[in-house]
């Protein structure tokens, strides 16, 4: 049976949601704007595109995109964080070249993307891998050497391998911390593939912005793309924040992740 949690985190951000399209609807109904759309004709917009088929192909072509750089940089980001992080010499070797890329904007190699790659799958999906690489590792690097010397020390007087130590100690309590670069990382991932369907590729929830926009001035479409990256997006860093929570991944650490 739900409790009274369980009821209010379900009704207070419906009710909030309610509000702000009431709050929506008022503004434009009292402005008298010609250009912004209401939230009537953003739910026509929204059926517009499911009868045209363009809704569930576009977004399934940003969704499939941003799979594809992200798993490429989790397959990629986990290993060499984790190496990072267990050898001090190589962290020295790595790092400075690591936090100097960090913070260049993904969307700053949109050029270059453009020039290796053209039009093309290829550019986008380098954009968003670049994106999420380095919150994945500067994760990864940060929970090896989160792991309490304690752990380690209890590891080898079991006897464990090295190999053995980073696979049954130190991934499963380096984990939590792992995790939540993995859902930061994906919100950068999902940020960098509307902005590179906008300019990259002809397809997706950022051309469908871009294009409606270009293409008769769609404001009803515009927003109604807006609103579909941004429950994506919420989607995603709900299904995110559970994985973080399950019992499993947790033991390394006490307390709620950020």
């Amino acid at each position: 049976m739900p409790t009274r949690s369980d009821v209010e985190r379900v009704l207070l951000p419906l009710g909030t949601a309610a509000l702000a399209i009431v709050a929506w609807s008022l503004a434009v109904r009292l402005t008298h704007t010609t250009v912004f759309p209401s939230p009537l004709k953003v739910a026509a917009g929204l059926r517009e595109l499911a009868a045209r088929g363009v809704l569930w192909r576009y977004t399934g072509d940003s969704l499939r995109r941003v799979a594809t750089g992200y798993s490429l940089a989790l397959v990629l980001g986990v290993p060499a964080g984790l190496a990072l992080g267990w050898i001090p010499a190589l962290a020295s070797a790595f790092n400075p070249v690591i936090q100097m890329a960090r913070p260049i904007s993904p969307l700053a190699w949109m050029p270059l993307a453009i020039l290796w790659f053209g039009v093309s799958e290829a550019a986008p999906d380098l954009l968003i891998f670049l994106g999420a690489f380095f919150p994945i590792v500067v994760a990864s690097m940060n929970g090896v050497r989160s792991v309490p010397a304690m752990y380690l020390q209890a590891g080898r007087n079991f006897g464990l391998s090295t190999p053995r130590l980073l696979a049954r100690v130190v991934f499963p309590a380096a984990l939590p911390q792992i995790l939540v670069g993995l859902r930061i990382a994906l919100g950068i991932a999902w940020l960098v593939v509307v902005a590179a369907e906008m300019i990259a590729v002809d397809s997706g929830l950022g051309y469908l912005i871009i294009d409606s926009r270009n293409a008769g001035k769609r404001y009803d479409l515009v927003v109604a793309g807006m609103l579909l990256i941004g429950a994506i997006g919420l989607v995603l860093d709900v299904v995110a924040r559970r994985l973080e929570r399950l019992r499993s991944v947790r033991w390394g650490f006490q307390g709620e992740t950020a």
